[in-house]
């Protein structure tokens, strides 16, 4: 580079500040550790101008053009050459140091980017100039070659007329050459003369309009992409506002059905042929209501699962595909209220059944005038006598089919679909696959294989669930289980012999039997709805493993996934994050696993059960209900319909240590015989309607001495905290969707003189919250608060201070909370802050480094927090995790080096559905 300087190639002046700087670089880019990154990346851009700076004054010499186009960058690498020797000399002394070299970074990057500026704006248009300059002086030429030609006008007319064409066009030389060979050698010269710097001329030209052309484009690309920032920018913008002004909107947002076709899972084996034949039968033009029937585990579900996302039915039906999953109860209403919502339509208050039916029909024809294109309605797992439902939801709307799944045919529809076990092969697959052994290396015998296949018969469910229960077991295992099965019996049989082969999934080993109780639970919960993940941690915590904490509760919850008896699905959870936070993840479990379930628990008579499942229809109780007589069961799941107007007979149930109640009526009291339950433990209130529902006797639960845990669900309470007195054993209380603000403000509690236990509170999806009352921060044995999704909530109590023994804060997705109280600073046992797309928060409390325990740090998608990180947060000697975005994560540069185990964490984007709440 000195070299540059020296050699007079560039005006002295740039030469020597270009060396100066470019020296001063390279001495101290290996003594300053802090600013090696700007450094070297300064280095690479002086390099890189180098050559383009020696071409371009290369150019101007020989054009004699003034030096003043390099001044700007002559006075920036100057004090480019001051701030580098700024940098060299900078202390690491105190706090003032990080804040200095923050600037002196931004202030390096910032000279980095004016030279290269200088280079790709500045160059680029001072060589169009020259070419534009260059361009005149060759049309002086030309002129010049014109006068010429006219003082020897006397030797040839038609070669002046040559000559003055060839100017004007620049393109037709060779022409006039050829008229003017009769003329003298002396007016040929002059030609050739004129000629040559016509083509010179044009060259330049040529050079130039390249030149431009470069920049035009460098130029429209700068601009393309700075349009597609504001178009991403703005875009941005419109969800978080779109998203604010729905946050409301329970029912449009979380409170329905999804009725979008569920994605089928990723590796599925011999379902190509009954795809090809689905899709066939199904655009036959005569078809309307196509039938597909099969076993319960043959993979009904999964195939028209496939069939909605084909891509040949979604190019014929589009976003008109709609997935209804009926069951064994279904809810007419609930059904068409969700098909409602899917379309964000209004839903109105059905009066019966038959409106409900006439107010789709309404809007299937809408969907169906507005788009003039077809639409096809699944209804999943159709039970036989529920046949005569899909006969209410035929319409004569053009191109509208009906998909039915449903375990047996249905005699009164012409076209259906029978579908067959896997064969042989695809069977022997499955089984590989699910006992991971599809490498081919498996020392498995093969018989072992095919002998479990045929005593499967080809069911998937079954051979998934068993292929998973020997995966990595050994040969003898293998061995055992073959030989435990009796040998020729078929699986299709009956429906019992496909529950007595799944049962064989179900031998644990010694140390894992708990695994058995766990499965045997999930009975009590409905069929088809998702049960929340924290509820089933709440009952197996206090009833099998009182002794631990949630932790081994939520391994076994993995371990039965593993083995495919359930499937934990993990909603809005950044894949990185490594906490016990299940409150927003549900299981679900496939019917023929969960009547095997009931039925193990079913086994015994009603007296001796230990879990006892009531199905009431109407006010229809069952007999042994009406006899009033002592039960024994330590789990006792009542479910309701619409239709029950809670007039409960009293039952005798005082060993029941939870306790889970499902209904859907707008108004549900809670039964009588609740107050001898004095060993109860868990209650968990669900309520499975469309709309919220008023709870009331709920001041039972006050006499009630073991209750450790509560669990509601989308219900109203308007004296909730009232009712909850002298409750020193409560531990935990969750809050999902329910109508709590009133309930908030209207209390008079004395916190002083009960909840002395309780240790964690849940508020979920509660969007009448808008303020966290000042006495809920009396709970001072308080461990856990995580309020989420409550998207009205504006601001915290300074009062929250006061929870000096709180572990974990979690505010994610309160989209209004606008700032953290500076009280927070007294939370010296906070180990997790979340405030992860709590979308209005514009910085952090000044004083956060107090938190002195503070390990995790969430604050993925704050879009408005831009502001520098306090100087404080250097205190936060603990922190070694903090997940956030992009934007987020530069804010944590500049003290990147005060700690040394902390690891800024970009979460990736994930985008699903499976947050949907399902009714």
């Amino acid at each position: 580079m000195s070299d540059l300087a020296k050699g007079g190639v560039v005006g002295a002046a740039f030469g020597e500040a270009f060396a100066i700087l470019h020296d001063a670089v390279k001495h101290v880019i290996g003594q300053i550790k802090m600013f090696k990154p700007e450094l070297e990346l300064l280095q690479s851009t002086l390099d890189d101008v180098e050559s383009t700076v020696r071409r371009i004054e290369e150019l101007r010499i020989a054009l004699d053009f003034p030096e003043k186009e390099t001044k700007s960058l002559v006075e920036q690498m100057k004090k480019g050459k001051d701030l580098v020797d700024k940098c060299s000399k900078i202390k690491r002394r105190n706090w003032k140091y990080y804040v200095k070299a923050y600037f002196y970074s931004k202030k390096l990057s910032k000279l980095n980017r004016a030279i290269q500026k200088f280079c790709q704006v500045n160059l680029i248009t001072q060589i169009a100039k020259t070419g534009m300059e260059t361009l005149s002086q060759v049309n002086q030429n030309a002129r010049i070659g014109s006068e010429t030609l006219t003082q020897v006008k006397e030797n040839a007319r038609t070669g002046m007329e040559t000559l003055a064409v060839a100017n004007q066009n620049k393109t037709i030389g060779s022409e006039t050459l050829t008229q003017v060979k009769q003329n003298t050698r002396t007016i040929l010269e002059i030609k050739a003369e004129v000629n040559e710097n016509t083509t010179t001329g044009r060259e330049t030209l040529d050079g130039v309009k390249h030149n431009t052309m470069i920049g035009l484009e460098t130029k429209a690309e700068v601009s393309q992409n700075t349009r597609i920032g504001k178009e991403t920018l703005t875009a941005v913008r419109t969800m978080s506002l779109a998203l604010e002004s729905q946050k409301s909107d329970v029912k449009k947002k979380y409170g329905t059905l999804s009725c979008a076709v569920p994605k089928p899972r990723d590796y599925i084996v011999g379902f190509d042929l009954h795809l090809k034949e689905l899709k066939r039968k199904l655009l036959m033009e005569e078809v309307s209501v196509l039938i597909l029937t099969a076993l319960g585990g043959c993979g009904k579900t999964t195939l028209v699962k496939m069939l909605g996302w084909d891509k040949e039915i979604i190019g014929i039906y589009m976003d008109r595909i709609f997935f209804v999953n009926v069951s064994k109860s279904p809810n007419l209403k609930v059904i068409v209220q969700n098909l409602f919502n899917h379309n964000c339509y209004d839903c109105p208050e059905f009066q019966s059944d038959e409106d409900a039916i006439n107010q789709l029909e309404q809007l299937l024809n809408q969907i169906g005038t507005k788009v003039t294109k077809p639409i096809l309605l699944i209804l999943d797992d159709v039970w036989p006598e529920s046949e005569s439902l899909i006969e209410k939801f035929k319409f004569n709307i053009p191109n509208y089919k009906i998909v039915v799944t449903s375990r047996q045919a249905i005699s009164r529809f012409d076209f259906g679909l029978n579908l067959n076990p896997l064969d042989h092969k695809d069977a022997m697959e499955l089984l590989r696959h699910s006992a991971s052994l599809q490498d081919g290396s498996s020392y498995i015998l093969e018989e072992y294989m095919e002998k479990i296949v045929r005593y499967c018969g080809g069911l998937p469910i079954a051979l998934e669930v068993i292929g998973s229960s020997l995966h990595r077991k050994s040969v003898e295992v293998w061995q055992s289980t073959v030989m435990r099965w009796s040998e020729g019996h078929s699986i299709f049989d009956s429906d019992n012999e496909v529950l007595a082969c799944l049962q064989k999934s179900l031998d644990f080993s010694a140390d894992k039997i708990i695994l058995k109780e766990y499965f045997m639970d999930l009975g009590l919960f409905r069929e088809d709805q998702r049960i929340p993940a924290t509820a089933l941690i709440d009952i197996w915590t206090e009833l099998h493993e009182p002794s631990k904490n949630d932790v081994h509760v939520i391994a076994n919850l993995h371990e039965l996934n593993n083995r495919n008896l359930v499937s934990l699905v993990m909603t809005r959870k950044d894949a990185e994050e490594v906490n016990n936070y299940y409150n927003e993840d549900f299981v679900t479990q496939h019917d023929l696993l969960r009547e095997l379930a009931i039925q193990l628990s079913s086994q015994k008579p009603i007296i001796e059960r230990t879990r006892l499942i009531v199905d009431i229809s109407k006010n229809n109780l069952p007999d042994w209900w009406m006899k009033s007589q002592l039960i024994n069961a330590r789990l006792l799941s009542v479910s309701t319909d619409e239709l029950f107007s809670s007039s409960w007979c009293n039952i005798q149930a005082p060993e029941v240590e939870a306790l889970i109640l499902n209904f859907r009526t707008r108004n549900y009291t809670l039964p009588e015989f609740v107050k001898i339950m004095v060993k109860l433990k868990v209650i968990i209130v669900t309520n499975y309607g469309f709309f919220p529902a008023e709870l009331s006797n709920f001041q039972l639960l006050s006499s009630l001495p073991n209750l450790k845990r509560i669990r509601l669900e989308k219900v109203s309470i308007s004296s909730l905290w009232n009712t909850l007195v002298q409750w020193r054993s409560l531990k935990k209380i969750s809050l999902f969707m329910c109508y709590i603000g009133q309930t908030f403000g209207n209390s008079t509690i004395q916190v002083s003189d009960s909840f002395s236990n309780l240790m964690e509170i849940n508020i979920d999806y509660c969007n009448d919250l808008v303020e966290l009352p000042a006495w809920l921060c009396e709970f001072l044995h308080l461990k856990k608060l995580n309020i989420t999704n409550c998207h009205k909530l504006s601001e915290l109590p300074e009062e929250i201070g006061k929870l000096v023994n709180l572990e974990e804060l979690r505010l994610r997705s309160c989209t209004e909370l606008s700032e953290l109280p500076e009280s927070i600073r007294s939370l010296h046992k906070l180990r997790i802050l979340d405030i992860s797309n709590c979308l209005r928060i514009i910085k952090l409390p000044k004083h956060i480094g107090e938190l002195h325990k503070l390990k995790e740090l969430h604050m993925k998608e704050c879009l408005s927090l831009h502001k520098q990180l306090p100087s404080s947060i250097i205190d936060l000697k603990e922190l070694w995790l903090v997940v956030c975005d992009e934007e987020r994560a530069k804010l944590w540069e500049p003290f990147e080096e005060s700690f040394s185990k902390l690891k800024v964490m970009v979460a990736k984007k994930d985008i699903n559905l499976n947050w949907l709440y399902k009714s």
